[in-house]
């Protein structure tokens, strides 16, 4: 059974920056992992992805783009998520996703295997 942990949510003040991390355990392969938030009253929507190589095949969401930086560690299911310069409208529960066929697709349907989520709340 795969299982996605994310881990580094909290408060932060507007300008200020976390790191968010995602392990999947239970799968021996290499997947895409994929970051998506969902704000009160609202529909869950993208923020970044890797895909299952790192480097430089990611996609970012407009919102995010310049402020946001994902990564993976090494041959490891581990994605990280640096949000710098956060603004309070980034406040949302931080949601870590896993895709089988490991590109960093945008498209929430893509993808196999979600974790809990991460509250993260940006003050002004």
């Amino acid at each position: 059974q795969v299982q996605l942990e994310e881990s580094g949510g909290g408060l932060v003040q507007a300008g200020g920056s976390l790191r968010l991390s995602c392990t999947a355990s239970g799968i021996d392969r290499r997947i895409a992992m994929g970051w998506f938030r969902q704000a009160p009253g609202k529909e869950r929507e993208f923020v970044a992805a890797i895909s299952w190589s790192g480097g430089g095949n990611t996609h970012y969401a407009s919102s995010v783009k310049g402020r946001f930086i994902i990564s993976r560690d090494g041959a490891k299911n581990t994605a990280h998520l640096q949000m710098n310069n956060l603004k309070p409208e980034d406040t949302a529960v931080y949601y870590c996703a896993g895709e089988e066929g490991g590109w960093p697709s945008p498209r929430p349907y893509e993808y196999d295997f979600w974790g809990q989520g991460t509250q993260v709340t940006v003050s002004s």
